[in-house]
């Protein structure tokens, strides 16, 4: 599915974890593409084997634009990823490695690394500088396997203590780190939330941004629903050279293939 803006055109993936909800998950693939989609995103498949969920994409004519590295177990300090956390490294190791492993057989050409929460007591610069040196050592195993990495911050008011501060430390991380192989995952909701001026945020760190995901606020709704100039924003996205996916990270406040009249909005 393609957007039309003023500033160009932007393809859209459906977030499976947050759109579709209507139907169990193996039963979203068929129901994203009846609706126009593509390519799609989730958080999570590893639930599954990997060949099973390449066989659900390829049944419905998908791409996998998009892939998280695993969480930990439910109430585990890594539960939000464990790239900010001293001394589960080799926990993110593993994590990271998995992740490789089904983007591969999905075909996935972009793997989120989760940053994760900091622990409650844990020193503000030695979390950091284990972060830093987590998303290296991932970027060396993801450039060998031909996979570009990206790096997203979440906003405060949603995920107290997550690691990365903001879409600029992001940027920061990723240019120290490798450019090349280690982008920003560019979320036009968390940047609301965390201090607004989304548009001009965007185009300062515009070179480095390899994915964009997209909600309202408040409610985190589809766009349309919220304050959010969605036909603005996702115009200056276009026009400053973003040719990336836009992954519908929202949660429908309907049917998820009723709410879609936003595409038609935004186009006209």
């Amino acid at each position: 599915m393609i957007i039309h803006t003023g500033g160009g055109s932007l393809p859209l993936a459906a977030n499976l974890k947050w759109m579709f909800t209507e139907l169990p998950f193996e039963a979203r693939f068929d129901a994203a593409a009846a609706a126009g989609f593509t390519g799609v995103e989730f958080a999570s498949c590893y639930e599954y084997a990997p060949e099973h969920v390449r066989g659900l994409l390829d049944s419905a004519g998908l791409v996998q634009a998009l892939i998280n590295t695993p969480g930990g177990e439910a109430g585990s300090q890594t539960v939000m990823g464990a790239a900010y956390v001293p001394g589960a490294e080799a926990e993110f190791r593993e994590g990271v490695e998995r992740a490789l492993h089904y983007a591969a057989v999905l075909g996935a050409p972009t793997v989120h690394v989760m940053a994760g929460v900091r622990p409650a007591g844990a020193d503000e610069d030695l979390a950091f500088a284990t972060y830093v040196t987590n998303i290296g050592w991932a970027a060396q195993r993801a450039r060998a396997a031909g996979v570009r990495i990206v790096l997203e911050a979440i906003n405060k008011r949603d995920q107290p203590g997550y690691g990365l501060a903001s879409m600029e430390t992001a940027a920061a991380v990723a240019t120290a780190v490798d450019p090349e192989t280690v982008g920003v995952l560019f979320d036009v909701y968390h940047a609301q939330v965390d201090r607004g001026n989304v548009i001009e945020r965007f185009e300062r760190i515009a070179p480095l941004v390899a994915h964009v995901q997209i909600a309202d606020n408040p409610g985190r709704g589809e766009p349309g629903t919220g304050e959010i100039a969605y036909e603005r924003v996702l115009s200056r996205i276009a026009a400053a050279g973003y040719a990336g996916w836009v992954g519908c990270e929202y949660a429908p406040v309907g049917d998820t293939a009723a709410g879609l009249t936003w595409i038609e909005r935004i186009t006209r």
